[in-house]
C-alpha cells in the first residue's frame, strides 16, 4: 500500500521540477494557493479563500498570479455553471 501512496504523491504537479521553480518566483500567497489546489482541486475562489484562510482579494492576486506563471487553469462548475473552478497544470 505505501508504493501507492508514494507513486500518488511522484504524480503531483508539485513534485514536477519545472513546475517548482516556476512557482519558487511567485508570492507566498500563490504557493499555497498551489499547495491547497494539489490537494483539494478542482476548487472555486471562494472554497479557496475559505481553506487557505486567505482574503478574496489575495485568493484573486494569487490564482491571477498562477495563471500568468502557467500552472493554473480555470473552469465552469459542473455544480453551479456560474462559477470557475481552478486546478493545476501537470
Amino acid at each position: 500500500m505505501s508504493t501507492r501512496v508514494e507513486k500518488q504523491a511522484a504524480e503531483t504537479p508539485l513534485s514536477n521540477p519545472d513546475f517548482r521553480e516556476r512557482l519558487r518566483e511567485l508570492p507566498p500567497s500563490a504557493k499555497l494557493v498551489a499547495k491547497v489546489l494539489e490537494d483539494q482541486a478542482p476548487m472555486s475562489q471562494g472554497e479557496l479563500a475559505e481553506d487557505s484562510l486567505l482574503p478574496d482579494r489575495t485568493v484573486r492576486y494569487a490564482l491571477n498570479r498562477l495563471a500568468e506563471a502557467d500552472l493554473v487553469e480555470s473552469r465552469y462548475s459542473f455544480r453551479d455553471a456560474r462559477k470557475q473552478v481552478y486546478f493545476l497544470i501537470e
